[in-house]
C-alpha cells in the first residue's frame, strides 16, 4: 500500500488536536498569529521547528482555507493491514469522505483506503474532525491492482451497487473489503467483476439511493455486530 505525503494541516482546533495527541508527527509549525504564552509553551514543547508566516504565506500553505493563524507540516500515515476494511473508489467529494472515515473509527471499520489520483486529504482530515489520524488510512492510484492484492492476502471483496443481494442476508466473511462507489458513477463494471459479491441495502417507499456516507454507516454496522 501506499503512503501520503507529507502535508500541511491548519485550523486551530485541529491544530491543538495534532500537537497534543501527535508530538512525533509534526515536522514543522507555521503561526501567522500571536498566542498566549501558555500555547507558546505547548508549541514549543513538541521540539518542531517554529516558523513566523504573514497572512498571504500561511493562505498559499492553506491554499486559500481558513487557517486561523495556526498551521503544520505533518508526516505521512501509513496504512496497515487490518481484517475489514473500506476501500472509497471513485469518491472525490471530501465532505463524504471525511463522514466515512469517523464513522469508521467510531464503528470500528479497520481502516480506509482512498482510491484517486489527486485529493485534497487536508480537506478530508478537517471534514473527517481529526478521525483520518485516529483510523488507518492510505491513498492508492491503481484501485483494481490493490484489489487483487488483498485477494492474494484473504480479503473477500465485497462491493456496493444497486441491486446487490441485501446486507442483511449476506454472511460477510473473516477479512471483508467493502468498496464503496460514488453516488452519481457507482462502480466501475471492471470493479464488479473483481468482486466476490455485489450487496446493496434494501429500501422501502420506492426509495433508490442513500447518500455514500449514510450507506457506509449502515454496512459497516452490519459487517461489524454480524
Amino acid at each position: 500500500f501506499s503512503y501520503y505525503r507529507a502535508m500541511i494541516i491548519y485550523g486551530k482546533q485541529l491544530f491543538l488536536h495534532i500537537i497534543k495527541n501527535y508530538k512525533k508527527s509534526v515536522k514543522t509549525v507555521y503561526l501567522a498569529k500571536e498566542c498566549d504564552k501558555a500555547l507558546f509553551s505547548q508549541i514549543v514543547g513538541v521540539g518542531a521547528p517554529i516558523k513566523r508566516v504573514d497572512n498571504q504565506k500561511a493562505q498559499a500553505l492553506a491554499h486559500g482555507g481558513n487557517h486561523q493563524g495556526f498551521l503544520a507540516e505533518v508526516e505521512e500515515f501509513e496504512f496497515k493491514k487490518q481484517n475489514f476494511i473500506a476501500i472509497l473508489y471513485g469518491l472525490s467529494d471530501v465532505g463524504n469522505i471525511g463522514a466515512i472515515v469517523r464513522t469508521a473509527y467510531a464503528l470500528g471499520c479497520g481502516g480506509v483506503v482512498i482510491v484517486a489520483k489527486n485529493l485534497a486529504m487536508e480537506g478530508v482530515l478537517r471534514a473527517s474532525s481529526g478521525a483520518a489520524y485516529e483510523t488507518d488510512i492510505a491513498l492508492v492510484e491503481d484501485g483494481l491492482s490493490l484489489l487483487n492484492e488483498l485477494k492474494q492476502v484473504g480479503f473477500k471483496i465485497y462491493a456496493t451497487a444497486s441491486g446487490g443481494k441485501n446486507a442483511h442476508e449476506v454472511k460477510f466473511d473473516r477479512k471483508v473489503a467493502l468498496v464503496m462507489g460514488s453516488e452519481g458513477e457507482g462502480l466501475h463494471k471492471k470493479v464488479l467483476a473483481k468482486s466476490d459479491e455485489i450487496v446493496g441495502i434494501k429500501m422501502k417507499n420506492d426509495w433508490d439511493s442513500l447518500n455514500v456516507s449514510a450507506a457506509f454507516a449502515i454496512l459497516c454496522d452490519r459487517i461489524i455486530n454480524e
